[in-house]
Protein backbone atom coordinates (compact mmCIF):
# COMPACT_ATOMS: atom_id res chain seq x y z
CA UNK A 1 0.00 0.00 0.00
CA UNK A 2 2.93 2.33 0.68
CA UNK A 3 4.15 1.95 -2.91
CA UNK A 4 0.68 2.75 -4.25
CA UNK A 5 0.50 5.93 -2.18
CA UNK A 6 3.99 6.98 -3.25
CA UNK A 7 3.24 6.27 -6.90
CA UNK A 8 0.01 8.27 -6.81
CA UNK A 9 1.74 11.16 -5.02
CA UNK A 10 4.30 11.30 -7.82
CA UNK A 11 1.87 10.65 -10.70
CA UNK A 12 -0.69 13.34 -9.82
CA UNK A 13 1.60 16.40 -10.07
CA UNK A 14 3.41 14.89 -13.06
CA UNK A 15 0.12 14.42 -14.91
CA UNK A 16 -1.00 17.94 -13.98
CA UNK A 17 2.24 19.42 -15.31
CA UNK A 18 1.94 17.48 -18.56
CA UNK A 19 -1.74 18.40 -18.81
CA UNK A 20 -0.87 22.08 -18.58
CA UNK A 21 1.91 22.15 -21.17
CA UNK A 22 0.94 19.47 -23.70
CA UNK A 23 -1.66 20.27 -26.38
CA UNK A 24 -5.23 19.89 -25.15
CA UNK A 25 -6.96 19.92 -28.49
CA UNK A 26 -6.24 19.98 -32.17
CA UNK A 27 -8.44 22.48 -33.97
CA UNK A 28 -8.84 21.98 -37.70
CA UNK A 29 -10.32 24.77 -39.79
CA UNK A 30 -10.99 24.44 -43.50
CA UNK A 31 -9.04 21.12 -43.49
CA UNK A 32 -5.81 23.08 -44.05
CA UNK A 33 -5.11 24.97 -40.85
CA UNK A 34 -4.54 23.30 -37.52
CA UNK A 35 -3.80 24.63 -34.05
CA UNK A 36 -2.84 22.59 -31.00
CA UNK A 37 -2.86 24.91 -27.96
CA UNK A 38 -2.03 23.80 -24.45
CA UNK A 39 -4.07 25.01 -21.49
CA UNK A 40 -1.40 27.58 -20.68
CA UNK A 41 -1.50 28.75 -24.32
CA UNK A 42 -5.27 29.18 -24.09
CA UNK A 43 -4.92 31.30 -20.94
CA UNK A 44 -2.16 33.41 -22.50
CA UNK A 45 -4.18 33.92 -25.67
CA UNK A 46 -7.23 35.02 -23.70
CA UNK A 47 -5.05 37.49 -21.79
CA UNK A 48 -3.47 38.88 -24.98
CA UNK A 49 -6.89 39.28 -26.60
CA UNK A 50 -8.08 41.50 -23.77
CA UNK A 51 -10.21 38.90 -21.97
CA UNK A 52 -8.39 39.35 -18.68
CA UNK A 53 -11.38 38.35 -16.53
CA UNK A 54 -11.97 35.13 -18.46
CA UNK A 55 -8.24 34.35 -18.50
CA UNK A 56 -8.12 34.90 -14.74
CA UNK A 57 -11.11 32.62 -14.11
CA UNK A 58 -9.66 29.87 -16.31
CA UNK A 59 -6.24 30.24 -14.64
CA UNK A 60 -7.78 30.17 -11.17
CA UNK A 61 -9.91 27.06 -11.68
CA UNK A 62 -7.66 25.18 -14.10
CA UNK A 63 -4.17 25.93 -12.78
CA UNK A 64 -4.08 27.55 -9.35
CA UNK A 65 -6.76 25.49 -7.56
CA UNK A 66 -5.42 22.11 -8.76
CA UNK A 67 -1.86 23.10 -7.76
CA UNK A 68 -2.99 24.27 -4.31
CA UNK A 69 -5.05 21.10 -3.88
CA UNK A 70 -2.05 18.91 -4.73
CA UNK A 71 0.12 20.87 -2.29
CA UNK A 72 -2.52 20.35 0.42
CA UNK A 73 -2.64 16.63 -0.36
CA UNK A 74 1.15 16.42 -0.20
CA UNK A 75 1.17 18.22 3.17
CA UNK A 76 -1.40 15.78 4.47
CA UNK A 77 0.58 12.84 3.08
CA UNK A 78 3.82 13.74 4.84
CA UNK A 79 1.89 14.38 8.06
CA UNK A 80 3.73 17.32 9.49
CA UNK A 81 3.49 17.66 13.29
CA UNK A 82 0.05 18.71 14.49
CA UNK A 83 1.42 21.95 15.97
CA UNK A 84 2.78 23.05 12.59
CA UNK A 85 0.70 25.99 11.35
CA UNK A 86 1.37 25.30 7.66
CA UNK A 87 0.13 21.70 7.93
CA UNK A 88 -2.91 22.85 9.88
CA UNK A 89 -3.82 25.40 7.23
CA UNK A 90 -3.59 22.86 4.44
CA UNK A 91 -5.58 20.32 6.46
CA UNK A 92 -8.40 22.85 6.93
CA UNK A 93 -8.16 24.00 3.29
CA UNK A 94 -8.45 20.54 1.68
CA UNK A 95 -12.21 20.00 2.29
CA UNK A 96 -12.97 23.40 0.77
CA UNK A 97 -10.85 22.64 -2.29
CA UNK A 98 -12.59 19.28 -2.69
CA UNK A 99 -15.87 21.11 -3.32
CA UNK A 100 -14.33 22.71 -6.42
CA UNK A 101 -12.33 19.67 -7.48
CA UNK A 102 -14.12 18.94 -10.75
CA UNK A 103 -14.63 22.58 -11.75
CA UNK A 104 -11.35 22.48 -13.69
CA UNK A 105 -12.42 19.49 -15.76
CA UNK A 106 -15.86 21.01 -16.35
CA UNK A 107 -14.26 24.23 -17.56
CA UNK A 108 -12.05 22.38 -20.05
CA UNK A 109 -15.08 20.37 -21.23
CA UNK A 110 -17.01 23.60 -21.85
CA UNK A 111 -14.15 24.91 -23.99
CA UNK A 112 -14.22 21.69 -26.05
CA UNK A 113 -17.99 21.82 -26.53
CA UNK A 114 -17.83 25.49 -27.51
CA UNK A 115 -15.15 24.76 -30.10
CA UNK A 116 -17.01 21.80 -31.56
CA UNK A 117 -20.42 23.46 -31.64
CA UNK A 118 -19.26 26.70 -33.23
CA UNK A 119 -19.07 25.01 -36.62
CA UNK A 120 -15.95 26.98 -37.48
CA UNK A 121 -13.53 24.28 -36.43
CA UNK A 122 -13.36 20.60 -35.66
CA UNK A 123 -11.76 19.78 -32.32
CA UNK A 124 -9.95 16.56 -31.52
CA UNK A 125 -8.57 15.62 -28.12
CA UNK A 126 -4.82 15.50 -27.59
CA UNK A 127 -2.62 13.98 -24.84
CA UNK A 128 -2.71 17.10 -22.65
CA UNK A 129 -6.43 16.66 -22.06
CA UNK A 130 -5.97 13.07 -20.96
CA UNK A 131 -3.10 13.88 -18.62
CA UNK A 132 -5.15 16.74 -17.16
CA UNK A 133 -8.14 14.43 -16.61
CA UNK A 134 -5.96 11.75 -14.98
CA UNK A 135 -4.49 14.39 -12.67
CA UNK A 136 -7.98 15.50 -11.61
CA UNK A 137 -9.00 11.89 -10.94
CA UNK A 138 -5.83 11.18 -8.96
CA UNK A 139 -6.37 14.34 -6.89
CA UNK A 140 -9.83 13.00 -6.05
CA UNK A 141 -8.58 9.50 -5.22
CA UNK A 142 -5.49 10.48 -3.23
CA UNK A 143 -7.22 11.78 -0.07
CA UNK A 144 -9.17 8.53 0.18
CA UNK A 145 -6.08 6.37 -0.35
CA UNK A 146 -4.04 8.38 2.16
CA UNK A 147 -6.61 7.81 4.92
CA UNK A 148 -6.14 4.04 4.72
Amino acid sequence: MVWLKAGLLVAAPLCLGLGLVLPLLRFETLYFFTRTPSLLDVIAQLWRNGDAVLASVVALFSVILPVVKLIAIMAEAIQLPAGDTVSGRFHRLLPHLARWSMMDVLLVAIVIVAAKSSGLASAFTQPGLWFYAVSAMLAGILPVVLRK
